[in-house]
């Protein structure tokens, strides 16, 4: 299964968001899946990578070309590719992801599970989205999107769309019985 995962490209985080970024990483390489990620160096996403790496993983980064500087991607991956814009870049993600790992991360990590989310439910992608509530990093959003449903601006099945989890074993479980 190749897991694509969003997270922070920031190291000005909680250590903790860190440290369970590299150990989701150390897990999808233990699984024998492949990790599938913005190609960063940095933050949860260098994390999960290191992570991936340090276990013998497969890992495909996909970044624009424009992010090919000294210290911003990541060097181990095992493929990389390069697209020209954002835009590119989110598209071959969602198109090479099998599931979806929501870590810890800041707007841009937002921009991306709403877009997988949205195309769900708009029956565009069938693909389990599990958001990683480290330390209740994403406990406003979940209560963000129940207020939507509340509001009546989305359906309550659009919910059941994505699982928020605790730890990783339940993010592995319910993408092993989601059937990928």
């Amino acid at each position: 299964m190749k897991i694509c995962i969003f997270g922070a490209s920031s190291d000005s985080i909680l250590p903790e968001y860190l440290s369970s970024a590299e150990d989701f990483g150390r897990m999808i390489a233990v699984g024998g899946h492949t990790m599938l990620f913005g190609g960063g160096a940095h933050g949860v996403m260098g994390a999960a990578a290191r992570g991936a790496s340090a276990a013998g993983g497969s890992i495909i980064g996909i970044a624009p070309s424009f992010f090919d500087r000294e210290g911003v991607l990541f060097r181990g991956c095992t493929e990389f590719i390069f697209t020209e814009t954002m835009r590119e870049r989110k598209a071959a993600l969602e198109d090479g992801a099998d599931a979806f790992a929501v870590l810890p991360g800041g707007i841009g990590t937002y921009e991306e599970f709403f877009e997988v989310l949205v195309l769900c439910q708009l029956g565009r992608m069938s693909k389990p989205i599990a958001v990683y509530n480290v330390a209740g990093c994403y406990n406003k959003l979940r209560e963000l999107l129940e207020s939507v449903v509340d509001g009546g601006f989305m359906q309550p099945s659009c919910l059941s769309l994505c699982r928020f989890c605790t730890d990783i074993d339940e993010i592995f479980d319910y993408f092993d019985k989601y059937g990928v």
